[in-house]
């Protein structure tokens, strides 16, 4: 697959991203996290997920661990990652622990995460480092100020947030240029179609990332509740009509919006992420995208 800009300047990802989340869950060696990675790329899957926190800290160590085993190899890949939450209990960067959960956008926070996650991934730089979590305290004066000086030592590439509302994404785009925002989207979440966060991104033609475009699996499997269940009802009809898999037409869902999202699959099988390749390949005409709509959100269009 050829590598596309976010934005108009932004960085240039691959249509699909690899999600890193659960790979410390995985239990892979370094050879076996490295041939995950070869896969993907073979795949034109060369865009990767991560975020400082994912793992207990340690999965961004264990993607660059990999790496080292290949050095080469990075100048394939484009490399995301996230900062900025604080999560109770943890040691991060060598600071006191911390008694509560909380967000922390400041400029020294931002500079000592990304060097670690520098060091750890085995990287001199960062393609896109997203905000992972909206900071109600944030200074966006000291973040642009960061993230200039940042981009100026060649260690951040690009810049984003994740989560994001549109008035907050307009808060820091207006003091430094944003290329994405990250955001959940999925039938069973459906916020993000009425709350302007994907209005803004068509108007600025900022490309979206989406986190868990399968619901974590919910819209596959296991999630027995109501919404759930027509969900799944109609993507096995439609992916019965199209001759593809349910997991391909809910990716394609995704892909038909005019945002042109950018979905981050999040998954150990190659099989996986073959199917939300293959998603790239169909177009749902608005009737079955708006089908589908109707299973996740209970009622028909008023």
């Amino acid at each position: 697959m050829d590598l596309a800009p976010l934005c108009d300047g932004g960085p240039h990802l691959s249509p699909i991203a690899a999600g890193a989340w659960r790979l410390a869950d995985w239990g892979w060696t370094a050879q076996q996290t490295l041939a995950w990675i070869e896969q993907c790329a073979a795949l034109g899957v060369s865009t990767f997920d991560h975020a400082d926190i994912y793992g207990g800290y340690t999965v961004e160590g264990f993607f660059g661990d990999a790496l080292a085993l290949q050095p080469g190899l990075r100048e394939r890949l484009q490399i995301v990652t996230k900062c900025g939450i604080r999560p109770r209990g943890a040691a991060q960067l060598a600071r006191p622990e911390h008694r509560i959960n909380s967000y922390d956008s400041s400029g020294a926070h931002i500079t000592a995460s990304v060097e670690q996650s520098l060091r750890a991934l085995r990287t001199d730089r960062i393609d896109l480092l997203l905000i992972h979590r909206p900071d109600w305290l944030m200074d966006v004066g000291e973040v642009a100020a960061t993230i200039d000086a940042l981009k100026r030592a060649g260690k951040v590439l690009h810049f984003g947030v994740s989560n994001f509302s549109a008035s907050q994404f307009d808060l820091l785009d207006a003091a430094t240029p944003l290329a994405t925002n990250q955001i959940e989207l999925h039938p069973l979440h459906l916020a993000p179609l009425d709350d302007g966060t994907l209005d803004q991104a068509q108007r600025l033609s900022r490309r979206p990332m989406i986190w868990s475009p399968l619901a974590q699996g919910r819209l596959l499997a296991g999630d027995e509740s109501a919404a759930a269940q027509r969900v799944r009802g109609v993507l096995g009809s439609v992916a019965a009509r199209l001759g593809c898999t349910p997991a391909s037409i809910a990716f394609a869902w995704l892909l038909r919006h005019p945002s042109r999202p950018l979905p981050v699959a999040g998954s150990r099988r190659i099989e996986a992420l073959q199917e939300a390749v293959a998603a790239r390949s169909l177009t749902l005409d608005a009737p079955t995208w708006y089908e589908i709509w109707q299973a996740g959100s209970g009622h028909q269009v008023p």
